[in-house]
């Protein structure tokens, strides 16, 4: 989607719907790309702008001079971006049902529809597919006082169809800080990465914040 001027409510509103399925502006980690549209964005965004407000702060937590990628306007805030058309195709098929000639006789339109009812057939019969994704979370304590232990029982608190914690453990930081890094796995359908985020961090008692380590479709 394209986000028009951030100076306007009406963009603001663009980013806020933009980062309801977004951590980041582009990919899985923060880049110089959240730092142009943070400058572009001016001012802290407001309650009425949860997701912008979230990952606002996300990314003011930051260095923003340290931050990977080059500082160019990234696409999404392109506004005469051209729509790319992807025509999807089935490799088990060779013939493309929807091309019809200027003259199609009724014998040809007779055996498309057969065609097209065969091929709609076939599709009901498959399985549905359940897609996944395998996360690994970095959480942030505020300090070296923070309790981990804590942090730990705080987010394993988190429990819904569609969620399955796994194997857990503390990395080191620095100045004796450690931060606490879990893995899961998602249904795709059932749970949102973003959702998943802000339910960590909304223990704002022990976490300062969420990021995303490794993201993989399974």
């Amino acid at each position: 989607m394209a986000i028009g001027d951030l100076k306007t409510d009406k963009g603001v509103r663009d980013l806020n719907s933009y980062l309801a399925d977004h951590s980041y502006i582009e990919g899985w980690q923060p880049t110089q790309a959240d730092v142009v549209v943070l400058e572009a964005l001016g001012k802290t965004p407001t309650s009425s702008n949860p997701h912008v407000l979230r990952w606002y702060n996300h990314i003011k937590s930051y260095d923003l001079k340290t931050l990977p990628g080059e500082k160019k306007t990234p696409t999404i805030l392109n506004s005469n971006n051209s729509t790319n058309t992807t025509t999807a195709k089935n490799e088990e098929d060779d013939v493309d049902f929807f091309e019809s000639d200027e003259e199609e006789d009724a014998e040809a339109l007779r055996l498309k529809e057969e065609r097209l009812k065969a091929y709609a057939e076939k599709k009901a019969r498959k399985p549905a597919v359940i897609a996944k994704s395998s996360v690994v979370l970095d959480v942030k304590p505020w300090d070296n006082e923070t309790d981990m232990k804590a942090i730990e029982e705080a987010v394993r608190s988190i429990q819904m169809d569609g969620i399955v914690w796994g194997a857990s453990k503390l990395v080191a930081v620095g100045y004796g800080i450690h931060k606490f890094r879990i893995m899961c796995v998602i249904e795709d359908d059932k749970v949102s990465v973003d959702w998943l985020i802000e339910q960590i961090e909304s223990f704002e008692k022990h976490v300062q914040s969420v990021d995303i380590e490794l993201f993989n479709k399974i």
